[in-house]
């Protein structure tokens, strides 16, 4: 396909005049304030509601006023890709309520398969890391979630014993929606749920799981240097592993 002096095909083109224009800014202020069920977002004094026009109504106040505050941050359109706690708030209220047992099950199932239990044979520099790392982590499991984890080396699947997949079950299963939401993001962002159950049970910061997350990529950087692009990828993920995380622990 041909492309014209500005490096763009007409496909390119069609794609982008078909995404629909980001809103601009309509309201003065944007401010948390006490609602039914918990605390809510006023644009102007009236309520904010999510994209299925449900009242974005979130437990407790603090989180309410970070909310606002990303509303408030809004200089010229809004733009969901830099609202990731309004995201994710409207994740929980519009799917994650209606769907609980499915979401947990979806986030449990990756203690078949954690990040942590698989380690590498070589070299020694990065298994000397992992292990001072994850190992801890994996003791951790054990002793607070009930969750005794098998290891591997390289890639090869390795079984996990039931009772441990049951123990992690249960504790994703007590979290209510919003705590859930941010549990499943987090999880699917560093491919370890104990990490995720970690953050929301106050054991690790999120700057603690997400570096925990990284420790494989963070030796090929240093032994190869960083892709600018691939760094960028991941400087967004991390507001939203961030974001996830506040979702998470609330208060």
């Amino acid at each position: 396909m041909s492309e014209d002096n500005t490096g763009q095909s007409p496909m390119d083109k069609a794609h982008v005049a078909d995404r629909p224009a980001l809103p601009k800014r309509f309201y003065k202020q944007a401010r948390a304030a006490a609602a039914e069920g918990g605390y809510g977002i006023e644009l102007d004094g009236r309520p904010l509601r999510t994209p299925g026009r449900k009242l974005l109504v979130v437990p407790d106040n603090a989180l309410a006023e970070e909310i606002a505050a990303e509303w408030e941050a809004v200089s010229d359109v809004i733009d969901p890709a830099a609202m990731p706690l309004t995201r994710m708030a409207n994740s929980a209220l519009e799917g994650v309520a209606d769907a609980m047992a499915a979401v947990a099950e979806d986030a449990a199932k990756f203690a078949e398969a954690d990040l942590l239990c698989y380690r590498a044979e070589e070299p020694e520099g990065l298994v000397a890391r992992q292990n001072a790392v994850w190992d801890p982590l994996i003791d951790w499991a054990r002793s607070d979630l009930g969750a005794r984890l098998n290891l591997a080396g390289g890639i090869v699947h390795v079984a996990q014993p039931e009772e441990s997949l049951a123990a992690v079950r249960a504790h994703v299963a007590a979290l209510d929606a919003f705590a859930l939401t941010g549990v499943h993001v987090m999880t699917t962002l560093t491919g370890s749920i104990i990490l995720a159950l970690a953050v929301a049970r106050g054991h690790l910061s999120a700057e603690e799981a997400w570096a925990a997350s990284l420790v494989d990529e963070d030796w090929q950087i240093s032994q190869w240097g960083a892709d600018d692009e691939a760094m960028r990828r991941r400087a967004q993920k991390w507001l939203d592993m961030e974001a996830a995380a506040r979702m998470t622990r609330r208060g």
